[in-house]
């Protein structure tokens, strides 16, 4: 048999596989497949950086992966669309982690942006809420209860951005980015890796336009920068639109999530 013969046989095998593969599983059998697994466990570790969680690229290359939240919050559904537009219009690839109520607030934009092949759609859980077994709270945002909510947490923003866009996430990003170690696990386990940062680019939309610069313009080479694209009356996006000129005559360039391994 000729290579494309062979070729031709391994399509056709790989077609067949994607068309007849199971579908999703239920989400009840989901949760207490995965509450069965995790709920007698004691977690140890709480905050941004705990075990599991990718918080580089792995890489000595001169890229940066630009990410943005949008949080959904009930004062955090807006758009920054000056910063949006300047990616677009300077072509600067970027991940962008969605909450389900963002989505919900934006439907149309969210559409677009998913549309957009310049931009990764992430997920940033349905409910923003810190990624806990037992509850745990940060900033006095209670985290997810237990393993069940968690999951429902990850999965039901992620089977909501497949069934808009037809693609499956595959990055999450807790609210407030805090995280016990079995949640890390706990997205893993749903497909999920979870995105940290190295460089803080605006505090939670707290930064002037200055600040969001100046810490910008300390990123080194494979760094994960996290900011914020739905608080247009923040200094994020003339911050960020400051920083990204000054970082390219420095020899950056900008990358997607999925262009380089993590660490």
């Amino acid at each position: 048999m000729t290579r494309i013969a062979l070729f031709a046989v391994f399509l056709l095998i790989l077609t067949t596989a994607l068309l007849t593969a199971a579908p999703a599983e239920d989400m009840q059998a989901l949760t207490e497949r995965i509450s069965r697994q995790f709920s007698a466990r004691q977690p140890t570790q709480w905050g941004e950086n705990v075990a599991g969680v990718r918080t580089r690229l792995a890489t000595t290359e001169k890229v940066l992966a630009l990410t943005l939240d949008a949080c959904g919050s009930p004062k955090g559904k807006g758009v920054d669309q000056q910063l949006v537009d300047f990616l677009v219009q300077q072509q600067i690839p970027a991940t962008l982690f969605m909450n389900a109520r963002w989505i919900d607030a934006n439907p149309q934009l969210f559409k677009q942006l998913a549309d957009n092949p310049l931009f990764d759609i992430a997920n940033h859980g349905m409910w923003h809420k810190p990624a806990s077994i037992n509850g745990r709270s940060i900033y006095g945002i209670d985290g997810t209860k237990d393993v069940a909510e968690l999951v429902q947490e990850i999965e039901l923003n992620a089977r909501k951005i497949e069934g808009m866009t037809g693609k499956r996430t595959r990055w999450y990003r807790s609210g407030t980015a805090y995280y016990d170690e079995y949640a890390v696990q706990i997205s893993q386990a749903l497909g999920h890796e979870v995105i940290g940062f190295s460089v803080l680019g605006d505090a939670g939309a707290t930064y002037t336009a200055e600040q969001v610069r100046a810490a910008l313009l300390t990123s080194k080479p494979g760094d994960i920068i996290i900011a914020h694209m739905n608080h247009p009356g923040a200094g994020t996006g003339a911050g960020i639109m400051a920083a990204v000129p000054e970082l390219q005559k420095k020899g950056f360039r900008f990358v997607k999530l999925g262009e380089y391994p993590l660490k």
